[in-house]
């Protein structure tokens, strides 16, 4: 066996690479989609940051934990909507 391995490195090279280059195809959507998920929450919480500094003017408020900045997030403006509709009816 490790006559195989010395006789010919450059074989044995071009292997470990496809396969490496192989990983990193296949897992690159999903780290990205993962990324892309993390940057939507990240701004999801910005935007609830914003929305109970300046909703405490007129009365509105939503809990800033990761829930609400997941909906937030992947939903966009009408996230926001659904918490505030979630939140009027589940408070009458």
């Amino acid at each position: 066996m490790q006559e195989l391995v010395t006789a010919n490195p450059i074989a044995t090279l071009a292997v470990a690479g496809v396969l490496v280059v192989l990983c990193i195809v296949i897992f690159l959507k999903p780290l990205g989609c993962l990324l892309r998920l993390l940057l939507n929450t990240v701004g999801g919480f910005v935007v609830l940051f914003i929305l109970n500094f300046l909703g405490g003017f007129i009365g509105i408020s939503l809990g800033l934990n990761w829930v609400n900045a997941i909906v937030v997030g992947i939903l966009g403006l009408p996230g926001v909507g659904l918490l505030l509709i979630l939140q009027w009816l589940l408070i009458i």
